[in-house]
């Protein structure tokens, strides 16, 4: 049978972001010593009201809030200055005027937030008191270490959902290049063009068009460019050697071709 602080680690790793945080938050509550509660936060520097949250009774929620709200509280100076933040006794406490009500008002007395950072991503735990005195400090203590390894874990996971995205873009990348090819060499033999030059039209056209490069490339492709004459004029480009592009589209130097970028089937 594993122990709540074994479970937790396994979570982390198996990659529950929502049940691995509410894990960890019970587990910090049940090492922490005279902890009435706990929450866990996960930050990556945005919109912190957004941050996902955690917390082992429904009343702690409204205290994570207020310092989201307000900038102040543990959370907030664990997170600016990077270490340890606490409050020994919030009946006497005379920062964060806004945290320390509404925690006096659930009955809480005493606060520790840890942070700990790992590639962009900080993790805080805070833990809660109903008497006076509690400490939690930085150091071998259970709860310090649930903390380093559960941040690890967070890290090791996101730089895995980095990887699998990345690789599932070079996957679309290499499928859809053929068929990117194909529509710059269209472009290239209407507008006499080189290769550079084409693959910016098709570029822009996608953009100004509010269509996926490879989906555009696509239609190019199937339709030998019929039906896309307006959205190219649209663009103002010019050949770079209007004889050239003239003869190839089968105009005399000088006249305009027809309208219509399929010219051969």
């Amino acid at each position: 049978m594993r122990t709540l602080f074994e479970a937790g680690a396994s979570d982390l790793d198996e990659g529950a972001p929502a049940r691995s945080l509410a894990h960890l938050a019970e587990q910090a509550a049940w090492c922490t010593p005279d902890s009435c509660g706990a929450a866990a936060t996960v930050s990556t520097g945005e919109d912190t009201a957004e941050a996902p949250t955690a917390v082992t009774h429904p009343d702690l929620s409204a205290l994570v809030s207020v310092q989201w709200e307000s900038g102040e509280g543990p959370i907030p100076t664990a997170l600016d200055s990077g270490r340890a933040t606490g409050a020994d006794d919030l009946l006497h406490e005379r920062r964060w005027p806004e945290y320390r009500a509404e925690a006096l008002q659930a009955g809480v007395r005493s606060s520790a937030a840890l942070p700990y950072r790992r590639d962009g991503i900080t993790l805080t735990i805070t833990v809660y008191g109903f008497r006076p005195g509690l400490k939690v400090e930085k150091g071998c203590t259970a709860t310090d270490v649930l903390g380093e390894l559960a941040a690890t874990g967070l890290a090791r996971e996101r730089r895995y959902r980095d990887a699998l995205a990345e690789v599932d873009q070079l996957d679309t990348a290499l499928r859809t290049r053929p068929v990117v090819d194909q529509a710059c060499g269209i472009l290239m033999y209407v507008l006499g063009c080189d290769p550079d030059t084409a693959f910016d039209t098709l570029r822009r056209l996608s953009q100004r068009t509010n269509r996926k490069l490879s989906d555009l490339a696509g239609a190019l492709v199937r339709t030998r460019g019929h039906g896309l004459e307006s959205e190219l004029r649209c663009l103002g480009d010019r050949p770079r050697d209007p004889g050239r592009a003239a003869a190839r589209n089968g105009a005399e130097p000088g006249r305009t071709p027809a309208p219509g970028l399929g010219h051969g089937r």
